[in-house]
């Protein structure tokens, strides 16, 4: 289930960078663009890295507010969505590392405490 998310969100940031540097060249030559509701979804469907990506990098839609601060809050919201959905799975791995570092920390303490 995890894979199939991430890959998902591979999939999506990468049609979403895509996206936006195709309409940035279609502006440029003065053809077909695609609605600026597209480019929108495309981020809040799970692209939103690919879409803040595709506007640093290809220069396109830095004026509009609604990408330069809509982008970024979907984003956060994403960001959040996915630590909820992976809880457990966090969890885990800071328990692991705690766990790690109290074995560190006593093997140092140990160290010092023999040297003595």
């Amino acid at each position: 289930m995890i894979k199939m998310f991430l890959c998902y969100m591979v999939v999506i940031n990468i049609v979403a960078f895509v996206a936006y540097g195709v309409d940035k060249l279609n502006a440029k030559r003065g053809k077909w663009r695609i609605p600026e509701t597209v480019l929108l979804l495309l981020a809040a469907i799970g692209g939103g890295l690919g879409a803040w990506c595709g506007i640093g990098c290809w220069h396109h839609k830095t004026l509009h507010k609604i990408f330069r601060y809509g982008v970024p809050l979907i984003i956060l919201f994403q960001i959040a969505v996915c630590c909820y959905l992976l809880r457990e799975y966090i969890q885990v791995y800071i328990n692991q590392f705690l766990v790690l570092r109290v074995r560190i920390f006593r093997h140092f303490a140990t160290m010092l405490f023999l040297r003595q």
